[in-house]
């Protein structure tokens, strides 16, 4: 395993200008990997696309779903069981108003729970790393293999050149490229 220091920068043209930076320093270009990162959420993790199997937000949502359905069901059927003899003196009016109340108890409870760890997220006192894990963002990647002593140095050339967020990673180097680079995974900011 090797350490790679990377920023993130807006164009190629500003990853060269960082690159020839480094270069002019000593350090050789079989080091340098210039690469782009797609934008969170499309990087096709999966055979139908997406980053994760599922939208965090939309975790529980089958459930309140579910209890949403049983509780406006037997609701709206129990109150046409009261009102209905008297006006229609059918029980399909209690059948109808049992799947209505489904119908609608079903999509409030999905509804309410679908989004409420960002609603929760951004509650006052919510700090942003309590809120959601950090993102790698989009852009042009300028990445390096560099001896641990050695970190500093191009941490400090790449921020001088305009990079952003730069991380330090450890991982597989060959033929002058990041061979394992994880888009989806956190970085360790350096």
């Amino acid at each position: 395993m090797s350490l790679i220091i990377a920023a993130r920068f807006q164009t190629f043209e500003q990853a060269g200008v960082a690159a020839n930076r480094l270069y002019q320093q000593g350090f050789p270009e079989a080091d340098m990997h210039t690469f782009f990162v797609t934008h969170p959420g499309a990087h096709a993790q999966y055979p139908i696309g997406g980053d994760e199997y599922a939208d965090p937000d939309a975790r529980s949502a089958q459930w309140a779903a579910a209890a949403g359905a049983i509780i406006f069901g037997l609701l709206l059927s129990t109150l046409a069981g009261f009102f209905a003899p008297g006006v229609l003196g059918s029980a399909w009016a209690v059948v109808v108003a049992a799947g209505v109340g489904a119908y609608i108890g079903a999509l409030i409870g999905a509804l309410w729970m679908s989004g409420r760890r960002r609603r929760l997220a951004t509650a006052p006192g919510v700090t942003q790393e309590e809120a959601s894990p950090e993102v790698r963002r989009s852009g042009v990647v300028l990445a390096l293999r560099v001896d641990p002593d050695k970190q500093e140095e191009v941490a400090g050339i790449l921020r001088a050149a305009g990079g952003k967020d730069v991380e330090r990673a450890q991982g597989r180097w060959s033929q002058g490229r990041w061979e394992d680079f994880d888009p989806v995974a956190p970085p360790d900011r350096v």
